[in-house]
Parts: structure tokens; sequence; C-alpha cells
């Protein structure tokens, strides 16, 4: 794609030495301890890599940076996490939001009427958060 020479990707625990003006984190979305390892992609237990993001990313951030959370409600809609539980934790780690933009989904399951979470899947939106620390 051409862009070898513009972007460094590195692998570390959340977050590499230093600072960047940019971090963006897609979490698991279900705060749910996983029965199989290819399951914690989808499951985050007890949201620890969710609230490690949230609680690290000031420190992380050059002045003026942005940090993009992409975070489905799902878990809210299964009950699994209070609505208001996001916003706290954003505001107890020093973070403010800039923004926000929702989609909502256009996968088959959210019309499968079938599909045992088929209300949680239809009422589901997926955001995209723009986070800043607080000056």
């Amino acid at each position: 794609l051409g862009y070898a020479q513009r972007v460094d990707v590195v692998e570390a625990d959340l977050f590499p030495a230093g600072r960047a003006p940019l971090i963006v984190c897609n979490p698991p979305w279900v705060p749910a301890r996983p029965s199989a390892p290819i399951e914690y992609a989808v499951y985050d237990p007890d949201s620890r890599m969710l609230r490690g993001f949230l609680d690290g990313l000031a420190a992380h951030l050059e002045p003026c940076g942005e940090g993009w959370l992409i975070l489905s409600d799902f878990a809210e809609h299964l009950g699994l996490r209070p609505r208001d539980t996001l916003l706290q934790w954003i505001d107890a780690a020093g973070l403010v939001v800039l923004g926000r933009d929702d989609i909502r989904p256009a996968h088959p399951k959210s019309a499968d009427a079938d599909d045992p979470l088929h209300a949680a899947r239809r009422a589901e939106v997926t955001s995209l958060w723009r986070l800043g620390a607080r000056a």
C-alpha cells in the first residue's frame, strides 16, 4: 500500500514507550471471561484492556493529541455494563470526549429475528470516541 515509510507498527502491552499524536484502540467489546484463547478477540475480562487504555491514554498522548476508541454498546444491551460506566471511566482517567461518531450495524445478524441476541444486535451502536487529555 505504500505506507511503510510513514507508519511504524510496534508490538507492546497497550502502550509503547513515548508519546504519540494519535492512539487508536479497538478493544474486545464484551466484559466477560473467554473460555478459549480465540475468544480474547471478543471478551475482555473485567474490562481490563478498555480500562487500561483509558487509564494510560493521557500519559501517552502528545499535547493536543487524540485517542480514538472504537467501541460497541453491545455489552450495555446485554446488561453486562451500565450505560454510564464508560463516561465515568473516561472522566476518572482525566480524559474528555472531543467528539463521537456512531454507526448502526448492517451485518446480517442484526436483521436475523431467529438469532437469540437479535434485540441487542438490532439496538447496537458502534462508536468512534475521540478522546483528549483534560487540560
